[in-house]
């Protein structure tokens, strides 16, 4: 490990942009520079750490140890740059898109809006940068207490359930079962948090101990949405588009696949739960979570409701390359979590830019939508494009790579379900371009013209929709991270 000033910066400087959009708080257009100066910057620290992160070294920086062997540290490795890399990059563009939303609804709070936005970009990237279990938990609670508020920004009886769903729900899991599952390593291990390449858990349990060790991470991994645990997902989304494209892309599931990713990686070790196959059965939970999730995503006529079952259903490709313990499937789903980023925010920015633009929220309503709206449902189509896994786009990739994971697991049965899952991707999502390009609408009325969504929404779709094509023609980044996680 080599200590550098920027892998201690960089997960702060959300914290002082929250501080400084508190002091323009009475002034709208500081307020918003600030933000996106604060997202640029954080994203110039980040990409600052590639050279040396894919040449090897380990980047680190010491905050505290406020109790005895319990240190609050940071260490850069490949995963956790992979991660602050999506989280930071498609931080810009949800601001941009936020200032043309927020403005354009004229919703109040906006101060308390963006200062929350930061400080859970802040914790996102506090999660990616965690050198040991102890300080990747405080973190992931400080992203659960600070993206309460913007699922419940509304203030209305349905935004403040939906918020209780979501808080009681991950406080519960992370409370009930990570925190126990990190007591129990700390105790099985002798005091060692650290993560570790191969893993610190070998010869320290017996198999069956491993097996219900593992269960506890998954499930106290609440954030991973893995099914029956996954309700505060859909209930989330009576929150406004830019925190539901936090949620669903840039930070909060992100953090809990890529925390999955991660115990699986330098906790447990690849190796060691090829070896005892503790997590076989949680794989089939996890091909059961994204064949259920597709279904139910296929009946819902709400669009919202739609992606937020569809993010259920891909979120477990992810968990499923990591239970699958194989080399390729962890090189698929650590790809997934860029790929899947790109392609759901632009959906969900589609999806925020129509109901702005039209007071459109169901699917049944989009009949004839992409002659007022082209840019926006031809970016619905890339979005949709990508998640399926079709070239030019981005999810090729990470499908491809988790299909090779099967093949190299030997689970024939899982290949299947990734089939059939990128079948169900396609009837859930293609029909809503192809009805908004090819159906004549509802109402036909006299010719309105374009009735796009303002300027910022429509850049920022734009820009995640070109996100998805560059990452097709140009993975290498990625791949050569989600790579050097594993041996080959």
């Amino acid at each position: 490990m080599s200590p550098s000033p920027v892998v201690l910066l960089a997960p702060f400087v959300p914290f002082l942009g929250a501080l400084l959009i508190w002091v323009f708080r009475d002034h709208p257009n500081p307020r918003e520079a600030v933000t996106l100066l604060t997202a640029v910057v954080l994203f110039g620290l980040v990409v600052s750490l590639f050279p040396e992160v894919s040449g090897g070294l380990r980047p680190s920086a010491l905050l505290a140890e406020p109790i005895p062997g319990l240190k609050l540290e940071f260490v850069v490795e490949p995963l956790g740059l992979l991660f602050a890399l999506v989280a930071s990059s498609l931080w810009i563009v949800t601001s941009i898109y936020s200032i043309g939303y927020m403005r354009g609804n004229a919703y109040g709070h906006q101060t308390r809006f963006y200062i929350c936005f930061a400080v859970a970009l802040g914790a996102a990237v506090g999660v990616a940068f965690a050198a040991n279990l102890f300080t990747l938990f405080v973190f992931y609670e400080a992203l659960t207490l600070s993206t309460y508020p913007l699922v419940a920004h509304h203030g209305t009886e349905e935004a403040k359930s939906g918020g209780r769903t979501y808080l009681a729900m991950l406080l519960a899991t992370s409370i009930g079962f990570l925190l126990l599952a990190i007591v129990i390593t700390w105790h099985l291990t002798g005091g060692r948090l650290d993560f570790v390449p191969g893993g610190i858990l070998r010869g320290t349990a017996p198999p069956w101990v491993i097996g219900v060790l593992l269960a506890l991470y998954v499930y106290g991994i609440g954030k991973a949405a893995l099914m029956p645990l996954h309700r505060w997902l859909p209930a989330a989304m009576v929150a406004p588009t830019p925190v539901t494209a936090l949620l669903h892309a840039v930070a909060v599931v992100k953090a809990g696949v890529f925390t999955v990713l991660k115990v699986v990686i330098y906790t447990f070790g690849v190796d060691l739960l090829a070896e005892l196959g503790s997590g076989r059965w949680l794989m089939y939970v996890a091909a059961a979570t994204i064949v259920i999730a597709s279904l139910v995503a296929l009946r819902k006529d709400n669009l919202k409701a739609r992606l937020a079952y569809s993010t259920v259903s891909q979120l477990s490709y992810i968990v499923l390359g990591a239970m699958m313990a194989s080399t390729l499937g962890v090189i698929g789903g650590a790809m997934h979590l860029a790929t899947h980023a790109f392609g759901k925010i632009t959906l969900f920015f589609c999806a925020g830019a129509i109901a702005l633009a039209t007071g459109k929220t169901e699917v049944s309503q989009m009949r004839g939508l992409g002659r007022a709206m082209p840019v926006t449902m031809g970016a619905f189509l890339v979005g949709s494009l990508s998640v399926i896994g079709l070239p030019p786009f981005a999810g090729l990739w990470s499908k491809w790579y988790l299909a090779l994971g099967t093949l190299e697991a030997d689970e024939y049965v899982l290949l299947g379900v990734l089939l059939l899952s990128s079948l169900l991707n396609v009837a859930y999502l293609l029909p809503i371009p192809v009805r908004a390009f090819f159906s004549p609408p509802d109402n036909p009325g006299p010719a309105t013209g374009l009735r796009e969504a303002p300027l910022p929404c429509v850049v920022a779709l734009t820009i995640t929709a070109l996100g998805c094509l560059a990452l097709f023609i140009y993975p290498d980044p990625l791949y050569r991270l989600a790579s050097a996680l594993v041996p080959r």
